[in-house]
């Protein structure tokens, strides 16, 4: 067994499994994917610590923990549609892609888009189409979706996205709420979405996903 493979392993036992994540495709994706190689080079050496990754610009590979209970929590059919939003260098939606029909995975940053598309082809993830687009915008025309992955913190996702999902769909987002975040899974069903708690967790904000401030004097 390779270092990362005995890492990928440790991270699954110590950061994924005890954090009630049961459902089998998300811990055999997890053991699968060499996480390694989403990061950039600098940062192979910590890319199974139990923490937020930053990957430079602002962004950050969500913790394992994190990624894991939200896809939990989303539990993806294998005829479903996602889609993933700040996929970053890739790894979420790598993951994602074992247990989805289809990934559309979007990126405003073009250096990350263009590395996730590197990097997802070159470890054999063919079913995740990469696209640089605003994140607040989605990819409308390739919609509805399913399922609505959101890779960093939010004040309010925009209507825009929200629209993008099928009714009886999923989204999963970690909301800011002043210094502390937590993660909610959205239903769609008759047009509307309603949010439910799922777990506490932190991540920076994603550019565009701010809470409109009111004009005060």
């Amino acid at each position: 067994m390779s270092d990362f493979a005995a890492r990928r392993t440790m991270m699954v036992d110590t950061q994924v499994r005890p954090s009630d994540v049961t459902k089998f495709p998300v811990i055999d994706a997890m053991l699968d994917i060499p996480r390694e190689e989403f990061v950039p080079a600098s940062r192979r050496a910590v890319a199974y610590s139990g923490e937020n990754l930053d990957i430079g610009n602002g962004r950050v590979l969500l913790e394992p923990r994190t990624l894991a209970k939200m896809v939990d929590a989303l539990d993806i059919q294998p005829d479903e549609l996602v889609l993933d939003l700040g996929c970053g260098y890739g790894y979420s939606a790598a993951v994602v892609s074992r247990m989805a029909q289809a990934v559309v995975a979007i990126e405003d940053d073009e250096e990350l888009a263009t590395e996730a598309e590197a990097r997802l082809s070159a470890t054999g993830m063919h079913n995740v189409a990469v696209l640089k687009a605003d994140l607040t915008e989605g990819c409308a025309k390739q919609g509805p979706y399913d399922v609505i992955l959101i890779e960093g913190a939010v004040e309010e996702v925009p209507p825009a996205i929200l629209d993008q999902l099928r009714d009886g769909g999923r989204i999963a987002a970690l909301f800011r709420e002043g210094n502390l975040g937590v993660a909610r899974i959205g239903h769609r069903l008759n047009g509307r979405v309603t949010w439910r708690y799922a777990f506490n967790a932190n991540a920076p904000m994603l550019r565009g996903f701010e809470r409109a401030r009111g004009f005060t004097l």
